[in-house]
């Protein structure tokens, strides 16, 4: 497989990671053009020590961290949205539990990754599970129409310290129910078995009022090819607890501290 394979294999989850660490699809996308336009002109900064995927993490966090939170002089070569100067999580522990709980990298990779040893990303995973637990709970809506999984959702969520308001299992019901009962997070299946779309009753509550939402489906390199507004936070299915724990933070977190934020747009 030729280089530009390799690369074009990893790069969607790379979007995916990019996008939830900075909270937008433009910002993370444009961290990873960044990283793109840096293998491009030097081929050799890819460091396949750990395998392709790893070593693409490693240079794209090298990227990341080479721009100053609030240095102008950096800010100004890309779009930089507020989330960007948000304080409430650290960057290194934010990027340490996203590589472990989203993407599913070893503590060793995330090592390599991160450029630091494993006791480190220990203490950076404690760091950054304290931050997120000081969150305040919200109410969640779930919109899933496979019983099984909104069940699982539901105790997830309960788990974490949130309120289900209820579970969705058409458009219309999502509809009615976050009306009735404003959510804090949306948790949404993409495509539902009776046809309807979380997708388009997500873009019609996001008309009403402001909530971030994390969508759910078994096909994520749909919704990751750059040609359209798409949701910020993705989860694939089949999932783990830790990553929709890590995903739903992630969301929470942007939502409650950006400054200034723009209204949602919707996605298509």
């Amino acid at each position: 497989m030729s280089r530009s394979q390799l690369v074009a294999e990893h790069l969607p989850l790379l979007r995916r990671y990019a996008r939830a660490l900075t909270g937008s699809q433009a910002s993370g996308d444009a961290y990873v053009g960044a990283m793109l336009e840096a293998l491009l002109q030097d081929p050799s900064l890819l460091d396949e020590q750990h395998g392709p995927r790893a070593g693409l993490f490693r240079l794209f966090t090298q990227i990341w961290n080479s721009v100053a939170l609030n240095d102008d002089t950096h800010v100004a070569t890309l779009p930089m949205p507020s989330e960007r100067r948000l304080s409430n999580i650290t960057p290194l522990p934010r990027q340490a539990f996203l590589l472990l709980s989203l993407e599913g990298f070893s503590e060793e990779e995330v090592a390599y990754i991160l450029r630091t040893d494993v006791a480190e990303i220990r203490k950076l995973t404690d760091t950054a599970g304290r931050e997120m637990a000081a969150e305040i709970a919200t109410d969640v809506l779930i919109i899933e129409d496979e019983t099984f999984i909104a069940m699982d959702l539901e105790s997830l969520v309960k788990n974490l310290g949130h309120n289900v308001i209820g579970v969705a299992r058409t458009h219309s019901d999502a509809i009615a129910l976050a009306k009735t009962k404003k959510p804090g997070l949306i948790l949404a299946d993409i495509q539902l078995a009776d046809g309807s779309s979380g997708l388009d009753a997500v873009n019609e509550l996001l008309k009403l009022f402001e909530v971030p939402v994390v969508f759910i489906t078994a096909y994520p390199e749909r919704f990751l090819t750059g040609e359209r507004p798409e949701p910020a936070f993705l989860i694939s299915k089949p999932f783990q607890p830790a990553m929709v724990s890590a995903v739903a933070s992630q969301a929470l977190f942007f939502q409650r501290n950006s400054r200034n934020r723009a209204p949602n747009a919707a996605v298509s």
